[in-house]
């Protein structure tokens, strides 16, 4: 089979290489998926640098997020050959989904739904049940209060944003320039603040009276995290998701206690199937609502795996990008 595969450390342009490897053998708790479309996240990006935390050892194929069917299943896995899921793969063991079939986690593997397109499939797991677990299970969002989302554009800002607004919360989102500005606007932001134009914390002060935000959704880091930590609200939370601006967010004790919020860390693994079904239930209900939609920015042929990193990368995707592998 074909798999994009790292060998060294560097930018993605650079670095991954198409090559004919063995199938992997599904070990106990996984699947191996034909691969139909694989989404492109910046982990992806930091795995090809070798400064993502769950780098696996070279050569390695990156890619966590894919649609497939299950081809082989390993001992105790919820799973049969012929299920149609969207997952999180086995990046971490070296086998993601930027390759024609690769590892899947099997308790992180779902029914893919009628009537979502494979790029949308393959790009909902991840972005869509890292807003759950923040707004729902460690935020605690509840409707009427104020969300703020910081990168509203991205894929997982803009999987919040719309969760968000289907929980009933007012949503203010900062992006970056007019475009994703008017991008995050579509998503049903009540509010955006372009941080190129105005001051993130100002900018929230003018929308709220000056009272805050109850919760914020930060996979930002850096900056953007020292704006949100100036504007919570009594009793707000502060959702730690990600560091796409380069660095993790330095939480202050005494910031907290002097304004009585919390930090809260995030992280969608480690629950369990029934808590993900639970999570994917709710979600679909939405979706089929009409509520959630997976943004997808551009959708590339596999031959063109490189290329798709490298724009996540550049900045320039708006929601997600996804690869079409093979047929369903």
């Amino acid at each position: 089979m074909r798999a994009w595969r790292v060998k060294r450390a560097g930018e993605p342009r650079d670095v991954l290489e198409l090559d004919e490897v063995e199938p992997p053998l599904p070990p106990p708790g996984m699947l191996r998926v034909r691969v139909e479309a694989a989404g492109v996240g910046l982990p992806d990006v930091l795995m090809c640098r070798g400064t993502y935390p769950l780098t696996p050892p070279h050569p390695f194929s990156p890619g966590q997020e894919l649609v497939g069917t299950v081809v082989a299943v390993g001992e105790g896995a919820a799973a049969h050959p012929g299920d149609r899921v969207m997952a999180v793969s086995g990046f971490y063991l070296g086998h993601g989904s930027f390759a024609e079939e690769c590892l899947a986690q099997g308790d992180f593997a779902l029914e893919a739904p009628e009537g979502m397109s494979p790029a949308e499939a393959a790009s909902f797991v991840i972005p869509f049940h890292t807003a759950w677990v923040g707004l729902v299970r460690r935020g605690a969002l509840a409707r009427g209060e104020t969300l703020l989302v910081l990168g509203g554009a991205g894929g997982t800002g803009s999987a919040a944003v719309q969760l968000g607004k289907a929980m009933g919360a007012r949503v203010i989102a900062t992006a970056g320039g007019a475009e994703k500005v008017e991008f995050c606007r579509e998503l049903g932001a009540d509010v955006v603040i372009d941080y190129r134009a105005q001051d993130i914390a100002e900018g929230v002060r003018d929308a709220t009276d000056g009272r805050g935000v109850d919760v914020a959704y930060d996979p930002v880091g850096g900056d953007a995290f020292e704006a949100a930590a100036s504007v919570m609200a009594l009793e707000g939370r502060l959702l730690l998701i990600g560091f796409a601006g380069g660095s993790w967010g330095t939480p202050s004790p005494e910031r907290m206690v002097g304004g009585n919020y919390s930090v809260v860390g995030v992280l969608p693994s480690f629950y369990s199937h029934d808590v993900r079904r639970e999570a994917q239930a709710e979600l679909l209900d939405h979706w089929r609502a009409g509520a959630l939609r997976v943004r997808v920015h551009r959708e590339l042929e596999f031959d063109r795996v490189p290329e798709a990193v490298d724009a996540l990368a550049s900045g320039e995707v708006m929601g997600k990008i996804a690869v079409r592998v093979g047929a369903g």
